[in-house]
């Protein structure tokens, strides 16, 4: 019986790994693929939904946070910083705020003085299911045609951004 369920759970976490790696071997074999077109709300801007399409034309690093969530946390000045260089070319930071309470992101944005937009995924569905988020923190960049272009899993650094950013605000939409 517990061979079984051992078998059982390999099966899944093969699965699931594989589900969850796609993204990473599209980006490995020089692809692309497009970012999802679902729409979401807005935090803290009731009755407003947007969808990552909405931010076509611009660079967009796409960051997937919580406010229990220490890395997600440490890392917010630094997206913070980025947005504020961003905007001179064109390009923007959007948060995606996961499992969390909206007083409590709310409160988060205003302590760190964040000016980046923050969409709700309120029960994890979204991220889960089309960008394969398992843990946060998780960081996408799409490019100007809405594709994504690059993501790491974890908390994301300066050289990464670095490494990571020039290039694509460079290309034509």
């Amino acid at each position: 019986m517990a061979c079984a369920a051992l078998v059982g759970l390999l099966a899944y976490g093969m699965t699931a790994n594989a589900t969850g790696d796609s993204i990473d071997q599209a980006l490995a074999e020089g692809k692309r693929p497009s970012a999802p077109e679902q729409t979401l709300p807005e935090l803290g801007a009731a009755g407003e939904a947007k969808s990552l399409s909405d931010y076509r034309g611009q660079v967009v690093v796409v960051n997937v946070w919580a406010t229990w969530c220490k890395p997600c946390v440490d890392e917010l000045p630094l997206l913070e910083r980025a947005h504020e260089r961003m905007q001179k070319s064109n390009g923007l930071v959007l948060g995606i705020n996961r499992e969390d309470f909206t007083e409590k992101a709310l409160t988060m944005n205003k302590e760190l003085g964040l000016t980046f937009p923050s969409l709700r995924d309120r029960d994890g569905q979204f991220t889960q299911e089309h960008l394969q988020v398992a843990r946060v923190p998780e960081t996408f960049v799409l490019d100007r045609k809405g594709r994504i272009a690059a993501h790491r899993a974890g908390q994301i650094d300066q050289k990464w951004l670095d490494e990571t950013l020039p290039p694509l605000l460079a290309e034509k939409a």
